[in-house]
């Protein structure tokens, strides 16, 4: 198994963190959160001029046919940034999901738009009562007089008060957790019988809750072939699973950055602290974690690449599992080695621990993962 990335996915990383380095700093970033919208047009056009919002989009729409190999280098950048874009939402999960399950028409309709940024979708999945069940969908779609309605509501849509149009998950039979009986479904984010209640998660990530009463929708797909639309849905969570592995990969190599160069230029009683030989160690334990959730992301990638290989959903919750509680270890570890100041507003290393709190919710947590190994086992 190949862990490295290659010149490409090399040059592109790089490309990329030049450009979140100029754009997308600290201050820049904290300026974002805090105006109206929660993240930057003019950041995302930039982003779309490098073709990152085409990376994993079919060619024949404008994309480049990339693979989740080739987007952990990308979301590897923009979590060291603690990048605020929608590109998770919309690129990586929503247009996955109409790549593999919509029809030709629907595509050619959305993907151009969205591999140009001119186009923001969300991925409207979660449901409260789920619980981490990646299944548990409540909302109901009706077909009446030819037309799909849906009722029901999706807690924490990434980026929904900025997006375009929605793919959401609804149930046309059976009972929550059921198996079969889901469908997907595309709407459009300013149709009547929708409402989208804007608020933001722990990281200053722009969401919402939506809530559908009587809601046109579009089919994507069959809306009786449950066996496609599983797929769909457990390619797209494999996708995004793999997605965040790696995005808080980014994250934790932020905090880590930040604590060794705090290690080597704050001097106490006339020393650098990073003389001292126990934080010396607890440096090192951090760099054995980040090594670590390095490799983990990559088996992710290559593990949502194949889903259906053996062995593929257990290397996806293991690597989900250990990238979650690593992750907080380092950044937990970042802030200690900072003292008082890692834990103020106004200094980077905390926003990493948040980072990689949010993500530890996303796609099931460290509790979740460990239950589904379990029961692989």
């Amino acid at each position: 198994m190949n862990f490295e990335l290659n010149d490409e996915q090399q040059a592109l990383q790089h490309s990329l963190c030049r450009l979140l380095g100029d754009v997308y700093g600290f201050e820049q970033r904290r300026a974002i959160a805090a105006s109206a919208t929660g993240w930057s047009p003019a950041v995302w056009q930039q982003l779309a001029e490098l073709g990152i919002t085409a990376l994993p989009l079919p060619q024949a729409h404008g994309g480049f046919g990339g693979n989740a190999v080739d987007l952990l280098p990308v979301m590897q950048a923009l979590g060291g940034a603690l990048s605020l874009e929608p590109f998770l939402s919309s690129v990586v999960l929503a247009a996955t999901a109409v790549r593999l399950l919509a029809d030709n028409v629907l595509q050619a309709q959305l993907l151009p738009g969205v591999a140009s940024g001119e186009v923001r979708l969300a991925w409207a999945h979660d449901e409260a009562g789920a619980r981490h069940a990646p299944l548990w969908v409540e909302t109901r779609a009706r077909l009446e007089g030819g037309q799909w309605l849906l009722h029901g509501g999706k807690c924490n849509v990434l980026h929904a008060p900025g997006a375009h149009r929605f793919v959401v998950s609804a149930r046309v039979e059976g009972s929550p957790g059921d198996v079969q009986g889901v469908a997907l479904f595309h709407v459009d984010a300013h149709a009547p019988g929708l409402v989208c209640r804007a608020h933001r998660l722990v990281d200053d990530t722009p969401a919402g809750e939506l809530h559908f009463d009587g809601l046109k929708a579009q089919v994507l797909g069959d809306p009786h072939d449950g066996a496609a639309a599983l797929r769909a849905i457990e390619h797209t969570l494999a996708l995004g699973t793999a997605a965040v592995c790696a995005d808080a990969l980014g994250a934790m190599a932020s905090a880590y950055a930040l604590a060794i160069d705090y290690l080597r230029t704050r001097q106490q009683f006339g020393r650098f602290i990073g003389e001292n030989q126990a934080l010396r160690h607890r440096a090192a334990e951090m760099l054995v974690s980040l090594e670590m959730c390095r490799s983990m992301a990559m088996a992710a990638a290559l593990a949502a690449d194949d889903i259906a290989a053996p062995g593929a959903r257990a290397d996806l919750a293991r690597a989900k599992l250990m990238i979650g509680r690593h992750g907080r270890a380092v950044c937990h570890a970042a802030i200690q080695l900072h003292g008082g100041i890692g834990m103020t507003e106004e200094y980077a290393v905390g926003h990493c621990l948040r980072r990689v709190t949010l993500i530890d919710q996303l796609f099931g947590d460290t509790e979740a993962q460990a239950m589904r190994l379990a029961a692989m086992a």
